[in-house]
């Protein structure tokens, strides 16, 4: 029986996604708020519960926008929203948000409950007032082509380009014909493959607006003096950005692209699709892009990313809040090394162990018993790490992501 064909349980939300996970998020608006936000998750009575949230006081678009979808997410289905009270990011304002998405909601101002322990005991009797609509939404069959699924590199070394890397390609070009959404990125780390990506456009239009988008990511590292390379990279055996960015496109497989997202854009449609997460030109000078891999791998699952795929050739140990994080490395040293962390060892195709093709599967059968509940690595050991920065980027406004 083909992979792709096998059903497993979602969960229903209103506007007709469906997730994999159906998790309580609690937000914090501002740094003051995020111990007393911390602290309920801690002592939730819910147990898929995580804690999210902005640390500035002042606005930003990228970062609420960033909220708001992990709001609407099909893998959320309740939210606290936690602040101190002076904040622009007002928590009934997200609140409102919630509610029209369909989602259990509640919210709170410590300034207004008095202090650290009242504002713990409001937020904990809130959750437990939530329970019940968490418990019953509705469930439907899924498949893995109703994924969307995201890629990031982090720690890459020599078998990330020739293993890793290229496992998850060959994956996507199996999600992809199966009708699946696949979304990857790090177009920093595209150095030197702009006639390679953008000649993999699927029309003229996306061909150019592959182009904007290097070329940007081009001028960014140029001003900011800083090739995503890093000494881990060199360690691992690779030498040159030119030579990591030939590793880290791999992951994409070798579909046409479809087009190119903006941060918390969904897709519009099923494909693979290019996520455009550097700053925009006006503003480059106030914004990193992709700080840390967490911010990359949020940056993904704010597009809708059901769950991502971190590929690691020198091991790392984070997760994701809201959408599982599976980490897979080309080396097996790591594999061993790190085997508790590790979700999926690729090595086997570096000594003609396994066909490439029968790695994807086996990647593909992974996908499918994570989809139905199985728990990552990362989710076992509690991982759930988030990072959303200050960061300036422009917005195509859609009619279905409006504020």
């Amino acid at each position: 029986m083909n992979i792709f064909s096998k059903s497993f349980k979602g969960y229903l939300r209103k506007d007709g996604r469906k997730g994999i996970r159906n998790r309580l998020l609690v937000i914090y608006t501002v740094e003051c708020a995020a111990f007393v936000a911390k602290e309920i998750s801690r002592q939730s009575p819910y147990p898929e519960t995580e804690c999210v949230g902005f640390s500035g006081c002042t606005d930003n678009q990228y970062a609420v926008r960033l909220l708001i979808s992990l709001i609407r997410h099909p893998n959320v289905g309740g939210v606290l929203t936690v602040g101190l009270g002076c904040e622009y990011t007002q928590p009934s304002w997200l609140d409102e948000i919630a509610r029209n998405a369909g989602k259990a909601h509640a919210w709170l101002l410590i300034q207004t409950e008095g202090g650290t322990l009242p504002s713990v005991r409001k937020g904990l009797s809130l959750i437990r007032e939530m329970l019940p609509a968490l418990s019953s939404v509705p469930q439907r069959e899924m498949q893995i082509s109703d994924l969307v699924i995201g890629a990031e590199c982090g720690g890459s070394d020599y078998t990330s380009g020739l293993a890793g890397n290229v496992t998850v390609g060959r994956f996507f070009d199996m999600l992809v014909d199966a009708g699946g959404t696949a979304l990857f990125e790090e177009i920093v780390e595209a150095v030197g493959l702009e006639d390679y990506l953008s000649g993999r456009g699927a029309g003229p239009s996306v061909k150019e607006e592959i182009r904007r988008t290097y070329q940007k990511a081009l001028e960014y590292c140029r001003q900011v003096r800083q090739y995503s390379v890093s000494p881990g990279n060199f360690a691992g055996g690779l030498s040159t950005i030119e030579e990591k960015s030939m590793g880290a496109v791999a992951k994409s497989g070798a579909r046409p692209i479809n087009g190119v997202l903006k941060v918390s854009e969904n897709p519009p449609s099923p494909g693979l699709f290019l996520l455009d997460s550097t700053p925009d030109p006006y503003f480059m000078q106030f914004g990193i892009t992709n700080p840390n891999d967490s911010e990359g791998l949020l940056d993904l699952i704010s597009c809708g990313a059901h769950l991502v795929f971190l590929v690691t050739g020198r091991g790392n140990v984070i997760g994701s809040a809201v959408s599982p994080c599976l980490k897979i490395t080309g080396n097996a040293d790591t594999y061993r090394h790190m085997k508790e962390d590790m979700d999926f060892d690729a090595s086997p195709v570096l000594f003609g162990d396994c066909t490439l093709g029968k790695l994807a599967e086996g990647l593909a059968g992974l996908v499918l018993e994570i989809a139905s509940g199985k728990k990552s690595r990362a989710e076992c050991l509690g991982h759930a790490e988030y990072f959303i920065p200050y960061k300036y980027q422009e917005m195509r406004c859609r009619s279905n992501e409006t504020y």
